[in-house]
């Protein structure tokens, strides 16, 4: 016995190891980008590279208020805008496209009609083509309808684009509940309402938290529409990260790393969180009762 729980006790170890090994692979560029965002320009472009160095914030406070090559004086750079305009767009995007997908998976889920999985499918096609294969009739049905540089055009175009995906996750939540429950309620006076308010949506709050998340960083990460799509009053940071490359001096690797230390700070709060709910999330349905 003491021998078996050796051998158990070696391949935990063994296991941890390798986690442990994979997981710093995966991390280290993104602890190499937060290391750069502390570095001077000189320290960033050092050959070999420098792990340890006299940390700076001046790059932190290049995102916002930079000087000027041609008066030298220190310009706002509206950073903070773009920032508030990812957070406004991405968190409102996500929460409209969570609402209207959990609504339909419910229907889909508890009330299938003849074909429910065609019509599951069609849904997800939607999400299957690259941004740049519609591009074009989108950017021209904004031209026209004059959404094209707005917070709701940019903000019902993600919309669009997450629903799908917010369908087809919650959808999987709500199959794996018992709707034995749910009748119960039902014989017992529940109203409909009540039945998915009361009884549904507190059972499947880890994977809503799940599905916010994904989408989340889905939207997050978005660059070619809000390229194409926003204005200069509604770009988001993305884009105006593209906009600080290379210029007259070159390539500010510093500054950049700056931009998108800052960048993950929302997307990692929000992770933190939300991390109790989204273990459970994304392990939802894998034990049967």
């Amino acid at each position: 016995m003491a021998r078996k729980y050796r051998e158990i006790g070696k391949a935990g170890w063994g296991y941890t190891a390798i986690t442990s090994v994979v997981g710093f692979i995966y991390f280290f560029p993104v602890f190499w980008i937060i290391l750069t965002a502390f570095k001077t320009r000189t320290d960033a472009l050092a050959v070999p590279p420098k792990l340890f160095f006299t940390p700076t914030l001046e790059n932190f406070q290049s995102v916002f208020f930079r000087a000027s090559i041609t008066t030298g004086t220190s310009q706002a750079t509206d950073m903070g805008l773009y920032f508030f305009n990812s957070i406004f767009i991405a968190f409102t995007s996500v929460g409209l496209a969570l609402i209207v997908g959990t609504l339909a998976a419910y229907a889909f889920s508890r009330y299938p009609l003849k074909g429910n999985d065609t019509y599951l499918f069609i849904i997800l096609t939607t999400r299957m083509m690259p941004p740049i294969v519609v591009i074009i009739p989108i950017f021209l049905m904004f031209r026209l309808s004059g959404l094209a540089g707005s917070y709701w055009g940019i903000i019902l175009l993600y919309t669009a684009f997450n629903i799908p995906f917010s369908v087809w996750l919650v959808k999987s939540f709500f199959d794996e509940l018992n709707p034995e429950i749910e009748d119960a309620a039902r014989m017992d006076g529940a109203t409909e309402r009540r039945v998915f308010f009361n009884f549904c949506i507190p059972q499947i709050l880890a994977g809503l938290s799940a599905t916010f998340v994904f989408g989340l960083i889905l939207t997050w990460n978005e660059f070619l529409f809000a390229l194409l799509l926003t204005g200069v009053e509604t770009r988001t940071v993305p884009v105006a990260m593209a906009r600080t490359l290379g210029g007259e001096v070159g390539v500010d690797y510093g500054l950049l790393a700056a931009i998108v230390t800052l960048f993950l700070i929302p997307i990692f709060f929000v992770t933190f969180l939300l991390q109790n709910q989204l273990l459970r999330g994304v392990t939802f349905g894998t034990v049967k009762k």
